[in-house]
Parts: C-alpha cells; sequence; structure tokens
C-alpha cells in the first residue's frame, strides 16, 4: 500500500482560496473564491513552488496555469 502526500495550503488572495496538490500524480485542486473547484493535471512540482512563492495568486494563475493545464471543474 502506498500513501500519496497531498499539501494543501490556505491563500489570502481575492482569486484563490486555497490549493493542494498531489506530488505522486501532479495533480493540483484549487479552489477558488467564488466557490468554483478545479483539478488540473500534468502539472509540475516547480509550477506548484511557484504558485506558492508568487506575490499575487491570481496573476500567477491566469499566466502560467489557466489554458496551460488539462483540467476538470469539480464544484
Amino acid at each position: 500500500m502506498t500513501t500519496t502526500q497531498v499539501v494543501a495550503i490556505a491563500f489570502d488572495s481575492e482569486v484563490l482560496a486555497a490549493a493542494a496538490y498531489d506530488a505522486e500524480h501532479s495533480m493540483l485542486q484549487l479552489d477558488f473564491r467564488n466557490g468554483s473547484l478545479y483539478c488540473y493535471f500534468d502539472v509540475p512540482p516547480r509550477l506548484w513552488e511557484a504558485l506558492i512563492a508568487a506575490d499575487s495568486k491570481g496573476i500567477f494563475f491566469h499566466r502560467a496555469i489557466r489554458g496551460h493545464f488539462r483540467h476538470l471543474r469539480l464544484k
């Protein structure tokens, strides 16, 4: 049996409420302030680290994630 480590962080952002990253499966889950929840696939760890470090999570999302990865709206 393997255990997947998922790291989740709450954000103080106008766009993103929180994010979680599953390194084993390269999946990024984003919880938006408007109530939407999305899962992005094949997101490299360096992008997760850059999102965490970004001064503006919303700007980073629009520039580096939105439209760049296959995704699924969960809610």
